[in-house]
Protein backbone atom coordinates (compact mmCIF):
# COMPACT_ATOMS: atom_id res chain seq x y z
CA UNK A 1 0.00 0.00 0.00
CA UNK A 2 1.67 3.35 -0.70
CA UNK A 3 2.40 6.09 1.06
CA UNK A 4 0.41 9.09 1.27
CA UNK A 5 1.85 12.12 -0.04
CA UNK A 6 1.91 15.86 1.52
CA UNK A 7 0.98 18.65 -0.57
CA UNK A 8 3.53 21.53 -0.97
CA UNK A 9 1.14 23.76 -2.03
CA UNK A 10 0.69 26.06 1.21
CA UNK A 11 4.49 26.55 1.37
CA UNK A 12 4.69 27.86 -2.61
CA UNK A 13 1.14 29.92 -2.19
CA UNK A 14 2.08 32.73 0.52
CA UNK A 15 3.16 36.43 -1.20
CA UNK A 16 7.53 36.43 -1.08
CA UNK A 17 7.84 39.53 0.96
CA UNK A 18 5.53 39.14 3.71
CA UNK A 19 5.15 36.62 6.38
CA UNK A 20 3.08 34.25 4.59
CA UNK A 21 6.44 34.19 2.43
CA UNK A 22 8.51 33.47 5.63
CA UNK A 23 6.87 30.76 6.70
CA UNK A 24 6.59 29.26 3.48
CA UNK A 25 10.85 29.16 3.19
CA UNK A 26 10.47 27.47 6.84
CA UNK A 27 8.55 24.90 5.72
CA UNK A 28 10.68 24.26 2.51
CA UNK A 29 13.87 24.10 4.58
CA UNK A 30 11.37 21.61 7.26
CA UNK A 31 10.76 19.84 3.58
CA UNK A 32 14.10 19.54 2.59
CA UNK A 33 15.34 18.09 6.06
CA UNK A 34 12.58 16.31 5.98
CA UNK A 35 13.54 14.61 2.51
CA UNK A 36 16.97 14.17 3.60
CA UNK A 37 16.04 12.07 6.88
CA UNK A 38 13.29 10.64 5.32
CA UNK A 39 15.72 9.11 2.63
CA UNK A 40 18.43 8.27 5.15
CA UNK A 41 16.05 6.15 6.53
CA UNK A 42 14.68 4.82 3.47
CA UNK A 43 18.31 3.50 2.46
CA UNK A 44 18.87 1.87 5.67
CA UNK A 45 15.49 0.12 5.43
CA UNK A 46 17.22 -1.14 1.96
CA UNK A 47 20.03 -2.28 3.26
CA UNK A 48 18.17 -4.09 6.43
CA UNK A 49 16.14 -5.99 3.64
CA UNK A 50 18.94 -6.28 1.46
CA UNK A 51 20.83 -8.01 4.97
CA UNK A 52 17.89 -10.26 5.29
CA UNK A 53 17.34 -11.38 1.41
CA UNK A 54 21.11 -12.45 2.03
CA UNK A 55 20.56 -14.21 5.03
CA UNK A 56 17.38 -16.10 3.48
CA UNK A 57 19.66 -17.23 0.34
CA UNK A 58 22.89 -17.38 1.59
CA UNK A 59 22.75 -21.21 1.75
CA UNK A 60 21.47 -21.63 -1.75
CA UNK A 61 24.95 -19.94 -3.50
CA UNK A 62 26.89 -22.49 -5.12
CA UNK A 63 29.38 -24.98 -2.25
CA UNK A 64 27.86 -23.41 0.08
CA UNK A 65 25.99 -25.49 2.68
CA UNK A 66 24.41 -25.03 5.72
CA UNK A 67 25.92 -27.81 8.54
CA UNK A 68 23.56 -29.94 9.73
CA UNK A 69 24.15 -32.93 11.87
CA UNK A 70 23.14 -36.43 10.47
CA UNK A 71 20.31 -37.56 12.43
CA UNK A 72 19.48 -34.81 14.32
CA UNK A 73 15.91 -34.45 15.49
CA UNK A 74 13.70 -31.59 16.06
CA UNK A 75 11.79 -33.23 18.74
CA UNK A 76 13.52 -34.73 21.04
CA UNK A 77 11.15 -37.83 21.61
CA UNK A 78 11.26 -38.65 17.99
CA UNK A 79 13.64 -41.23 16.50
CA UNK A 80 15.70 -40.50 13.19
CA UNK A 81 14.61 -42.45 10.28
CA UNK A 82 15.58 -40.64 6.88
CA UNK A 83 12.79 -40.10 3.71
CA UNK A 84 13.97 -40.52 0.25
CA UNK A 85 15.52 -37.09 -1.40
CA UNK A 86 12.96 -36.95 -3.93
CA UNK A 87 10.40 -36.46 -1.29
CA UNK A 88 11.11 -33.13 0.03
CA UNK A 89 13.19 -29.83 -0.71
CA UNK A 90 16.00 -28.60 0.78
CA UNK A 91 15.43 -25.28 2.58
CA UNK A 92 16.00 -23.08 5.58
CA UNK A 93 12.83 -22.68 7.46
CA UNK A 94 11.57 -20.35 9.10
CA UNK A 95 14.62 -17.75 7.49
CA UNK A 96 13.50 -18.28 4.17
CA UNK A 97 9.90 -19.60 4.74
CA UNK A 98 7.66 -18.53 7.97
CA UNK A 99 6.44 -21.71 9.60
CA UNK A 100 2.41 -20.95 10.83
CA UNK A 101 0.98 -24.33 10.13
CA UNK A 102 0.81 -28.01 11.66
CA UNK A 103 -1.25 -30.30 9.14
CA UNK A 104 -2.41 -34.04 10.46
CA UNK A 105 -2.62 -36.70 8.15
CA UNK A 106 -3.26 -40.44 8.18
CA UNK A 107 -1.49 -43.05 7.14
CA UNK A 108 -4.24 -45.06 5.65
CA UNK A 109 -1.86 -47.99 6.33
CA UNK A 110 0.44 -49.54 8.91
CA UNK A 111 3.61 -47.26 10.64
CA UNK A 112 5.88 -49.22 8.71
CA UNK A 113 3.96 -49.18 5.09
CA UNK A 114 3.92 -45.41 5.41
CA UNK A 115 7.83 -45.39 6.42
CA UNK A 116 8.81 -47.78 3.33
CA UNK A 117 6.67 -45.64 1.48
CA UNK A 118 8.23 -42.33 2.47
CA UNK A 119 11.85 -43.79 1.96
CA UNK A 120 10.41 -44.17 -1.38
CA UNK A 121 11.92 -41.99 -3.60
CA UNK A 122 8.55 -42.94 -6.35
CA UNK A 123 6.73 -42.24 -3.92
CA UNK A 124 7.33 -38.01 -4.15
CA UNK A 125 5.39 -37.62 -1.12
CA UNK A 126 6.27 -37.16 2.54
CA UNK A 127 5.54 -35.92 6.16
CA UNK A 128 8.33 -34.54 8.59
CA UNK A 129 6.64 -37.00 11.91
CA UNK A 130 4.87 -40.29 11.83
CA UNK A 131 3.22 -41.19 15.25
CA UNK A 132 2.13 -45.02 15.66
CA UNK A 133 -0.91 -46.06 17.81
CA UNK A 134 1.37 -46.73 20.57
CA UNK A 135 2.51 -43.29 20.36
CA UNK A 136 6.14 -43.82 19.19
CA UNK A 137 7.13 -40.76 17.12
CA UNK A 138 9.31 -40.56 14.02
CA UNK A 139 11.02 -38.01 12.21
CA UNK A 140 11.56 -38.38 8.77
CA UNK A 141 12.50 -34.44 7.42
CA UNK A 142 14.16 -31.85 9.14
CA UNK A 143 11.72 -29.01 10.33
CA UNK A 144 13.87 -26.91 8.69
CA UNK A 145 13.42 -28.93 4.55
CA UNK A 146 10.11 -28.46 2.33
CA UNK A 147 8.40 -31.76 3.05
CA UNK A 148 5.77 -32.62 -0.08
CA UNK A 149 3.26 -33.66 2.07
CA UNK A 150 0.26 -31.41 1.52
CA UNK A 151 -0.51 -31.64 -2.12
CA UNK A 152 0.12 -27.52 -2.02
CA UNK A 153 3.51 -25.77 -2.57
CA UNK A 154 2.67 -22.59 -0.62
CA UNK A 155 1.17 -24.70 2.06
CA UNK A 156 4.20 -26.98 2.29
CA UNK A 157 6.42 -24.15 2.28
CA UNK A 158 4.53 -22.82 5.31
CA UNK A 159 3.53 -26.31 7.51
CA UNK A 160 5.10 -28.68 9.42
CA UNK A 161 3.23 -32.35 8.23
CA UNK A 162 2.57 -35.28 10.94
CA UNK A 163 1.18 -38.75 9.59
CA UNK A 164 -1.05 -40.44 11.99
CA UNK A 165 -1.07 -44.61 11.71
CA UNK A 166 -4.28 -45.99 10.60
CA UNK A 167 -7.30 -45.59 8.26
CA UNK A 168 -9.67 -42.65 8.39
CA UNK A 169 -12.53 -44.94 8.58
CA UNK A 170 -11.66 -47.25 11.45
CA UNK A 171 -11.76 -44.76 14.98
CA UNK A 172 -10.37 -47.41 16.91
CA UNK A 173 -7.06 -46.54 15.15
CA UNK A 174 -7.01 -43.50 16.73
CA UNK A 175 -5.55 -44.78 20.46
CA UNK A 176 -5.22 -42.07 23.36
CA UNK A 177 -1.68 -42.73 23.18
CA UNK A 178 -1.27 -41.53 19.38
CA UNK A 179 -3.44 -38.82 20.29
CA UNK A 180 -0.87 -37.48 23.52
CA UNK A 181 1.95 -37.95 21.26
CA UNK A 182 0.75 -36.08 18.47
CA UNK A 183 -0.75 -33.54 21.04
CA UNK A 184 2.74 -33.16 22.25
CA UNK A 185 4.47 -32.87 19.52
CA UNK A 186 2.04 -30.55 17.82
CA UNK A 187 2.78 -28.39 20.70
CA UNK A 188 6.14 -27.98 20.63
CA UNK A 189 6.15 -27.11 16.77
CA UNK A 190 3.65 -24.18 17.79
CA UNK A 191 5.85 -23.07 20.36
CA UNK A 192 9.18 -23.02 18.33
CA UNK A 193 7.18 -21.03 15.49
CA UNK A 194 4.54 -19.24 17.35
CA UNK A 195 1.94 -20.64 15.65
CA UNK A 196 -1.81 -19.86 17.06
CA UNK A 197 -3.03 -23.42 18.89
CA UNK A 198 -6.61 -22.77 17.08
CA UNK A 199 -7.80 -24.56 13.80
CA UNK A 200 -6.81 -21.85 11.58
CA UNK A 201 -3.50 -23.11 12.32
CA UNK A 202 -4.08 -27.00 13.12
CA UNK A 203 -5.95 -28.12 10.36
CA UNK A 204 -6.38 -31.65 8.45
CA UNK A 205 -4.93 -32.24 4.98
CA UNK A 206 -9.01 -32.64 3.49
CA UNK A 207 -8.68 -28.76 4.59
CA UNK A 208 -5.93 -27.52 2.58
CA UNK A 209 -7.37 -26.11 -0.76
CA UNK A 210 -6.67 -28.35 -3.76
CA UNK A 211 -6.61 -30.96 -1.66
CA UNK A 212 -8.42 -34.38 -3.12
CA UNK A 213 -7.18 -36.56 -0.06
CA UNK A 214 -10.24 -36.72 3.55
CA UNK A 215 -7.69 -37.21 5.92
CA UNK A 216 -8.08 -37.55 8.75
CA UNK A 217 -11.58 -38.21 8.45
CA UNK A 218 -14.97 -37.96 10.40
CA UNK A 219 -13.32 -39.95 13.05
CA UNK A 220 -11.06 -37.50 13.71
CA UNK A 221 -12.07 -36.06 17.45
CA UNK A 222 -10.18 -32.45 17.08
CA UNK A 223 -12.05 -31.09 20.08
CA UNK A 224 -10.25 -33.04 22.12
CA UNK A 225 -7.09 -33.53 20.04
CA UNK A 226 -7.09 -29.40 20.57
CA UNK A 227 -7.33 -29.89 24.35
CA UNK A 228 -5.06 -32.18 24.43
CA UNK A 229 -2.69 -29.75 22.70
CA UNK A 230 -3.66 -26.69 24.60
CA UNK A 231 -2.82 -28.56 27.68
CA UNK A 232 0.75 -29.80 26.32
CA UNK A 233 1.43 -26.22 25.79
CA UNK A 234 1.39 -25.43 29.19
CA UNK A 235 3.98 -28.28 29.80
CA UNK A 236 6.19 -28.09 26.62
CA UNK A 237 9.40 -26.94 28.55
CA UNK A 238 10.71 -24.91 25.89
CA UNK A 239 10.28 -23.39 22.44
CA UNK A 240 13.29 -25.23 21.34
CA UNK A 241 13.34 -29.47 21.72
CA UNK A 242 15.68 -29.52 18.83
CA UNK A 243 19.11 -31.46 20.10
CA UNK A 244 21.33 -30.04 17.27
CA UNK A 245 21.08 -27.59 14.11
Amino acid sequence: MGAKHESSSSSAGGSAGGPTGASGDGDRHIGRRALLVGGAAAAVGTAVLARDELARLWWRAPGVEKPREEGAVDYAAARWVAASDANWRRADRPDDFGVDMVIVHVTQGSFASAVKAFQDPDHQAATHYIVGQDGRVTQMIRELDVAYHAGNRDYNERSVGIEHEGFVDRPQDFTDAMYAASARLTAGICARYDIPLDREHILGHVEVPGTDHTDPGPHWDWDRYMKLVRRAATSTPSPSASTSA
